[in-house]
């Protein structure tokens, strides 16, 4: 089978051959750490978990680089403004925070968010502010080439002169005459007002500390300009694949593609972009009130359902978050647990796990695919279904087998890893003892037809977590995991 991907360059999706036999160079756009999380980071960086893991399964060695955007003009203008309202300052104190200190803290809540998800660790996390000198020489670099040009009005600034590259649009497939002017900078010392900013001189009321010697001034680095150079920095002048979400397209990643090219780099070899996350239909915004965050995802369900619902689509479609969202993720999860407690007790005494490790042929099939999540849960869902057929059939050697596949595939989703309460083991044991014979006594009800007591059992049990699932062959029980 043929791993093929998607690529925004190309517009197509083609067969995947990285660049060095055996090893895959990835490098997806992280945060600008301005303040919380937002549920468009985190299915982003779920989707390249995803990517990453079946990467790794495939047999690559992976390599993956995340940047931060740790200075930025968003950055400044939050670190001007009183302390942030999700962490008030106690009566009395000094609410200014330092725009070092906001991004910091911000960070942090990235980290732990991606860690609660079960978002893997990049192979390496480098910060904007850690690469000033990358920056100057690819600045300078451009100047020589004649792609850039200090601002004519001396205020510091260094514009990327868009006219000079004529491959300019070519990731979004834009004309540049129909192009906006860059909003980046005042446009009075840009040649052309679509020219933006790769280097933003140091202005008057701007805390010193978010700004670097340069030979063009005083100042600080462009977004675009970071990931450029970072991306380079750590995996080359050409790498395999680009990602981020959607909305960076353009400008971002237009930008980041022309000045690393015309700088001479290859740069991408594929490019690759999540769909957004919407809400009922409509772009989510605060203005509107109709967004959800993370965190308030984490108050409705816990971190493994939470992951099921914002991996569950194809990484390039637009998930639609509704109501029921996340109770019909939970109801997804809650029947492929039930079917691994179920089997997990009823192997217990079994010979080793045959298949350990190895997922189906139709999963990898769709893995292959684009990256299919929708069709690879599908075929999770039906190795569950035929796992609980082989236990109520008797048949062990298909039930472990099908256990086996649950568990592979459930490690390539990250369903394994997001975080999840720890198992007492004696605890478990003495739980089953237990259940077992609350069912004895519930099967006893139902034979003498006493539905009442029957009911009272099975009530009595869903309220302690425990749920209950009638078969052909009896009744079968699960933990509802939290």
């Amino acid at each position: 089978m043929t791993l093929r991907f998607y690529d925004t360059a190309s517009a197509e999706v083609r067969d995947f051959v990285p660049l060095v036999p055996g090893k895959v160079s990835l490098y997806y756009c992280g945060a600008t750490v301005q303040g919380m999380p937002h549920v468009g980071h985190i299915r982003s960086a779920i989707a390249f978990d995803q990517l990453t893991r079946w990467l790794d399964y495939r047999g690559f060695r992976v390599t993956v680089v995340r940047n931060v955007t740790d200075i930025d003009d968003k950055i400044l203008a939050k670190s001007a403004e009183s302390f942030a309202a999700d962490f008030p300052a106690e009566p009395g104190t000094v609410r200014d925070e330092e725009w070092w200190a906001l991004a910091y803290r911000y960070e942090q809540e990235f980290l732990k968010a991606y860690d609660t998800l079960g978002v893997s660790r990049p192979t390496y996390e480098p910060r904007a502010t850690g690469h000033i000198p990358e920056m100057h020489a690819l600045i300078a670099q451009l100047i020589d080439r004649g792609h850039a040009y200090p601002a004519l009005d001396g205020s510091g600034d260094v514009y990327f002169d868009v006219r000079s590259w004529s491959k300019y649009g070519s990731l979004t497939r834009q004309n540049i005459d129909d192009m906006q002017g860059a909003t980046d900078a005042d446009p009075r010392g840009k040649k052309d007002p679509r020219d933006f900013a790769l280097w933003k001189g140091h202005k008057e009321g701007e805390p010193t500390t978010a700004s670097w010697a340069s030979p063009w001034g005083a100042g600080r680095p462009g977004w675009h300009l970071e990931c450029s150079a970072m991306v380079t920095k750590y995996l080359g002048t050409e790498f395999d694949i680009h990602g981020g979400g959607l909305d960076l397209r353009f400008p971002h990643h237009e930008n980041e593609m022309a000045q690393s090219q015309a700088a001479g780099h290859g740069f991408a070899n594929f490019w690759m972009h999540n769909g957004m996350v919407t809400y009922a239909g409509e772009k989510m915004s605060k203005s509107i009130g109709n967004t959800v965050s993370p965190a308030e995802m984490l108050e409705l369900a816990p971190p493994r359902v939470v992951r099921y619902y914002l991996g569950q689509a194809q990484y390039r479609s637009v998930l639609d978050y509704q109501p029921t969202s996340l109770q019909e993720a939970a109801a997804a999860v809650e029947r492929i647990d039930g079917f691994i407690d179920r089997a997990a007790r009823a192997l217990s005494v079994g010979g080793p796990t045959t298949g350990d490790g190895i997922v189906p042929d139709a999963f990898v099939a769709a893995m292959d695919d684009d990256l299919n999540v929708p069709q690879a849960l599908a075929v999770l869902h039906e190795t569950v279904r035929a796992g609980n057929t082989a236990l109520t059939a008797g048949e062990p050697d298909n039930a472990r087998q099908a256990l086996a596949g649950v568990t592979a595939m459930m490690g390539v989703l990250g369903l394994n890893d997001a975080a999840a309460p720890a198992v007492d083991q004696q605890a478990t044991t003495a739980l089953g003892v237990l259940v077992e014979a609350q069912l004895a006594a519930r099967a006893q009800a139902r034979a003498g037809k006493d539905w009442a007591a029957s009911d009272a059992i099975r009530d009595t049990l869903a309220g302690a977590g425990v749920v209950v699932e009638d078969g052909a062959d009896g009744a079968s029980w699960s933990l509802k995991r939290s």
